[in-house]
């Protein structure tokens, strides 16, 4: 196997065997805001080879302070679009998908339909959209990793990776654990979460489609959320049997 350059030291602390099981994988992002485009750098970089990404919004100034793809030359711009472009920049052999929907119960299922998938990382911020992946996922077996709530958090060391039933002081678990138990699901898949505890003053009230509140965001919080998820996906794909 002739190995490119830019994948040599990957390959030197994987193997070849693993790095291929990485190259032929298949990963599902959906959520490019501050958590998701982080993730999906970090697997594209690692060699994932085919990466479907899913988002219904644009870039804007307010994303700026902490979304990786957000730059003032790419405002206005699909994320999805700005996220393949990049992507495709670091590893022009990938195979990168896109969808820009936002996704509701009605649709779910075309994510799913004509793709199969070896990993989901779901890093969707809202609540329904959230609710809709992680069920279609679980639905078909896949293996899942999401991302609950970065935003008014500051300390990175008290970021965990635990299945869902384990996060705690979060609001967004915990509405997401809620909605998730109406289906029977109360376990069976793995969450990055931060047990800090968020200050009221960082919230705010909002009249959004599916979210009543904002929280202040610094910059590396979201980051730290996506380089969790992404490490899930890589150590469990290269530790996954044939």
């Amino acid at each position: 196997m002739t190995i490119p350059e830019q994948h040599s030291r990957t390959v030197l602390f994987t193997g070849e065997e693993n790095f291929i099981k990485l190259q032929k994988a298949h990963v599902l992002i959906t959520g490019l805001g501050g958590v998701g485009a982080y993730a999906a750098e970090q697997i594209v970089r690692a060699g994932i080879g085919n990466v479907t990404v899913v988002d219904s919004d644009c870039v804007s100034k307010s994303n700026i302070n902490r979304q990786l793809i957000a730059l003032h030359s790419e405002i206005g711009k699909r994320k999805v679009d700005v996220t393949e472009k990049r992507l495709k920049d670091i590893n022009p052999e990938a195979v990168i998908r896109k969808k820009h929907i936002f996704v509701t119960h009605e649709n779910v299922e075309s994510l799913f339909s004509d793709c199969k998938y070896d990993f989901v990382i779901d890093a969707t911020d809202t609540l329904m959209p959230k609710v809709n992946i992680i069920k279609k996922t679980l639905d078909y077996g896949i293996p899942l990793v999401s991302s609950m709530g970065a935003g008014g958090r500051s300390d990175p060391e008290k970021v965990q990776i635990a299945d869902i039933a384990d996060t705690y002081n979060c609001g967004l678990a915990r509405m997401l654990r809620k909605r998730l138990h109406k289906f029977g699901i109360r376990n069976g898949f793995k969450a990055v979460f931060s047990y800090e505890k968020v200050e009221k003053n960082k919230i705010i009230e909002e009249n959004g489609r599916n979210k009543k509140t904002n929280v202040g965001t610094i910059s590396y919080m979201p980051a730290i959320f996506g380089m969790f998820c992404a490490s899930v996906v890589i150590r469990d794909l290269i530790s996954a049997s044939d």
